[in-house]
């Protein structure tokens, strides 16, 4: 009886261990691969007439090199980041859904605006927010600055008035001295206000991944698996086709077919901004860094796992119009492995303290 136990248990580890064998082979091939500079990788699959950029490290804020001349000013923007006074019924700020323990999101399918308003879309993270040309899931903001204004105005929102405000903040006395040492005199304006918000939000970063690891250097920062998910991401999921570059964006806009559920909640996206025909159904391309960190998913923040939504992709709905997408074919195995290498591009926030407010 023992005897055969040890040969049924001897040729268990035959297989197992052919099986290793043979999948650690795959991933030999692809670590010898990537190990090379980025321009010597495999070929992506990515379409004829797409732009795109290689992944690359992740970088840094552009205001980096100017934090100590700036501090004054990154100080009060954080301050009134943070500050629920900002709106009308003195209980919501920024942070209310962007939190920094979040990493900078607020985890909710859509966040809770004036008086328990549910707004119509996600609140997307505002980590390195400073890469994006346009803001807003549908782009109708030209820059932070032009960004900062909308919440703050939304009766949805923060349901408040960027131009009463100023009037607000006057009554606060610790804001003259913030305001004054920001700008040089204790003016409070309505630009002023967005530009310290702006300010402070391009500092806000990612922290390095796995992924940022290896690429410096580190060639066994990456698992097999995490590897293997790399080459599925750039060649047979075809993801680089929208998700390139270190931002891991094309910083573009597309109908992935998400814009519509089967029922009346039909937003049209980029075409509210442009009332161009052929943007019916746009979002922008949100940057996958940190994306397990950040759902739910999604300009609608549907309430799926990341799983759900890569066999979405994995078979398109006819309902996206996007020539980019397209049946993937992607096996159990290559879904498990896509989904680890977005693991490996996802970190824990980096710490941040909260500011003391004004009184």
């Amino acid at each position: 009886m023992h005897k055969w136990r040890l040969i049924i248990l001897l040729v268990s580890v035959v297989i197992v261990s052919v099986s290793f064998t043979g999948n650690d082979q795959v991933a030999v091939n692809l670590r010898r691969a990537y190990s090379q500079s980025p321009d010597k990788w495999p070929k992506p699959f990515v379409d004829a007439g797409v732009e795109w950029t290689e992944l690359g490290v992740l970088p840094g804020s552009p205001l980096q090199p100017h934090l100590d001349s700036l501090k004054h000013l990154l100080e009060l923007g954080k301050t009134l980041f943070f500050d629920p006074r900002l709106s009308g019924s003195g209980k919501i700020s920024c942070a209310t859904c962007h939190q920094p323990e979040l990493s900078w999101t607020d985890g909710k399918e859509r966040s809770f605006g004036h008086e328990g308003t549910i707004n119509k879309r996600n609140a997307p993270t505002i980590q390195n927010s400073w890469f994006y040309k346009k803001l807003f899931w549908d782009g109708r903001a030209k820059d932070l600055e032009d960004q900062a204004f909308a919440p703050i105005n939304s009766e949805s929102e923060m349901h408040s008035d960027m131009r009463e405000l100023p009037r607000n903040l006057r009554g606060i006395k610790g804001y003259a001295a913030l305001f004054d040492s920001a700008y040089g005199d204790p003016g409070i304006y309505p630009d002023r206000i967005a530009g310290a918000i702006a300010a402070f939000e391009r500092t806000i970063i990612s922290r390095k991944t796995k992924f940022d690891n290896f690429l410096e250097g580190k060639k066994k920062a990456l698992n097999n698996d995490e590897l293997k998910g790399l080459h599925v991401f750039r060649t047979k999921a075809r993801c680089m086709n929208c998700h390139n570059g270190p931002m891991f964006s094309d910083n573009q806009f597309h109908n992935n077919g998400f814009h519509k559920n089967g029922n009346a909640d039909n937003d049209r996206g980029l075409y509210n901004v442009t009332h161009r025909d052929e943007d019916m159904g746009k979002f922008k391309t949100p940057s996958l860094r940190d994306v397990m960190k950040t759902g739910p998913w999604m300009h609608n923040g549907i309430p799926a796992h990341i799983l759900d939504i890569i066999i979405t992709y994995n078979k398109p709905s006819e309902r996206s119009h996007e020539k980019l997408l397209k049946p993937l074919y992607l096996t159990n195995t290559e879904i498990s492995e896509l989904a680890a290498f977005l693991n490996a591009i996802s970190a824990a926030p980096l710490e941040f303290k909260k500011p003391v407010l004004p009184e």
